[in-house]
Order: C-alpha cells, then structure tokens, then sequence
C-alpha cells in the first residue's frame, strides 16, 4: 500500500512539474501579446491578428500606416529585446552563483556592467551614434571581464581563485566606474551629461530591430554552452574537489561558464544599459520553484527572467506619460521581492 501511494504520489509530482514547466513556456508569448497592445498607443487584438494574418496571407497590409509602425517598428524589437535581456541577465546570474558558490552575485560580478558603462560614456561623448554605443559598450563589457580573470591568473596562488575573481572584478569594476565619473564631469552639461545618465538608468527606449540583430549572435553563442553542460554546474557548486572526483576539469568548465556568461551580461547590457537586480532575483525566485538542480534552473530562468522583464518594461512605457527608465522599475520592485525571498526560502542555493 505504501508503495502504490508513493508511485501515484511521484507520478502526480511530475504531472504537476510538467504542467508548471508548460505554463512557464507559455507565459512570455501570452505576455508578448498583451505587450504589443498595452502602451501610449492602444492597439486591439484584431488589429495585431490583422497585422499578422494580413502580411502572412494576404500578402498586403490592412491596417493604417501608424498602426503597422506601431506593431512592427516600436514594440516588436522592444519586446524581443526585453525577452532577450531578460533571459540574458537570469542566466548569466544563475550560472555565476553556481560558479562562484555564492547566492549574492550578479552579472557584474566581474565587472562587465562597469566595462559596458564606461564604453557607452565614452561613445556617447564622442557621438558616435546608436551603433558606435552599442559596439563600445560590448566590447569594454569583454575587456573588463577580461581584466579581472587576467588578474585572478596573476595572483590565484594566494587563495581561492573564486575568490580572486570576485576581488579583481570589484576592482575592475570600481576603476570604470570612476573613469565613467571622470567622464560625467567634464560632459557637456545640456546634452551630452543628460544623455550618459540616462543610458546609465537602463531603457529600451531607442531599441531597433537591428540591435537585436546586432546582440543576437553572441547571446547564442552564450546561452547554448550553458544549456548544454548545465548538469555540470550541479558539480561544480559543491566545490572543486568534489567536481574533479567526478571527471569534470574545473578550471575549464569555470573559464567556459565566465565567457559565455560574460557575453551574455555584456549583450544584454549594450543595448539596454544599466538594469539591476534581474541576475540577482530571478535565479533565486526560480529555485523557490524548481529547486536548486541546474537541469531545470536555466530553463525555467529563461521562461521567468524573459517575462519579469517583459512586464517590467510595459509598466515602464505604460504607467506615466513620460517613460520610465527600466533600470528604476528593476531596482524598486526586485530590492523588497529579494528581501521577501530571503526571508520565505528554505531552500538551499547550491
């Protein structure tokens, strides 16, 4: 009797994961949807079918020429980017906490916020346009990253290499956030200093198709890796010593998940700005519901981190008439969730 109740007990456990794994999935499209609509500019259901349908079958369009900018040119990048830095910054978060054992760090951990920061402010100093922002904050993003595992070689043989990490990363990340200070300070005042600090709060205000064109490539490039050897990220949170006696090369898989997730981080920074906390809570939110286990963690990362975001920047665009910077929206409901969180788990991060 015991055995059947415990067989139709794992059996309705998993019926249940599935389902929530199903609703999960669904989620971001049902919220896309709702997003297309929702905004300055109301737009119906019908009007979005049409669009769709009209282009698809029709082959023509059937809606007014402000209508059809409104859906294809302003919100569909700006929600393919909203899903796509979402999920950039809850993988990149939940890989490095795995990493680093450590349930307080977040995708700047190593510094490439601060590198993106300072390559924005600088383009934008220069005026090199909407790409040239985009390009230099990658690429700064890459070489602060760079720095810190640079330094992390440099000095591992006084500690813990993780250790080291987060340390050279802090510094890194400190010595661009003063060059960005610098920088503000001897910014034009009336067009140039209004501009950095906004980049500097986060928006998708200015997000064109191709930026997401632009930011697409690398993101796959970091996501894939880190999807396909997740189950040895279970490994490598309970230490090196324990993941070595199992056949895993530590010092590789660390190396591979600080790349991919650095490109992630760097991606997704580029082409929003600064946005807090979605690397920090979205991980922790999603193992108070699918447990700690890497297997389901990314996944489930991606499906919550994609719509947290999604939401976040309709309210942005939709709550005031002026919008909203995304990175104030993240910081003001992700602090209280956090400490909500904190307080309600008890489950282990590892």
């Amino acid at each position: 009797m015991k055995t059947n109740a415990l067989i139709s007990y794992y059996n309705y456990s998993n019926k249940r994961n599935k389902l929530k794994l199903i609703i999960l999935a669904i989620m971001p499209v049902f919220l896309g949807v709702i997003a297309l609509a929702v905004g300055r500019y109301p737009v119906t259901l019908s009007d979005i079918w049409t669009a769709f349908t009209g282009e698809l079958f029709a082959g023509e369009d059937l809606l007014p020429a402000a209508v059809q900018t409104v859906i294809f040119d302003v919100r569909i990048p700006r929600i393919i980017a909203a899903l796509l830095i979402g999920t950039s910054l809850s993988v990149s978060g939940a890989a490095f906490q795995g990493t680093f054992r450590n349930p307080l760090v977040s995708p700047d951990i190593l510094g490439a916020s601060a590198g993106a920061g300072f390559g924005a402010t600088l383009a934008i100093i220069c005026s090199w346009g909407n790409l040239g922002i985009t390009l230099a904050a990658f690429t700064f993003g890459l070489l602060a990253v760079g720095m810190t595992y640079f330094i992390g070689n440099k000095i591992k043989n006084s500690g813990d290499i993780t250790l080291v990490l987060v340390l050279g990363g802090i510094l890194v990340g400190t010595i661009f956030t003063s060059l960005v200070s610098l920088i503000k300070c001897v910014a034009d005042p009336y067009e140039k200093l209004p501009a950095i600090t906004y980049w500097l709060m986060g928006s998708l205000s200015s997000i064109q198709i191709n930026d997401v064109y632009i930011v697409l490539p690398p993101m796959l490039i970091g996501i894939v890796p880190l999807l396909l050897f997740r189950w040895q990220l279970n490994l490598l949170a309970f230490g090196d010593e324990e993941a070595q006696s199992m056949g895993v090369n530590t010092n590789k898989l660390r190396l591979m998940v600080i790349i991919c997730a650095t490109l992630l981080t760097a991606s997704a920074v580029s082409i929003s700005g600064m946005i807090g906390w979605v690397g920090l809570v979205i991980p922790h939110f999603v193992r108070a519901l699918t447990g700690p286990n890497y297997k389901s963690l990314i996944p489930v990362c991606i499906a919550v981190g994609s719509s947290f975001l999604l939401v976040v920047d309709t309210l942005a665009r939709s709550l005031l008439p002026m919008e909203i910077p995304i990175g104030i929206l993240t910081s003001l409901i992700g602090a209280p969730f956090f400490i909500y969180l904190l307080a309600n788990s008890r489950r282990s991060w590892k």
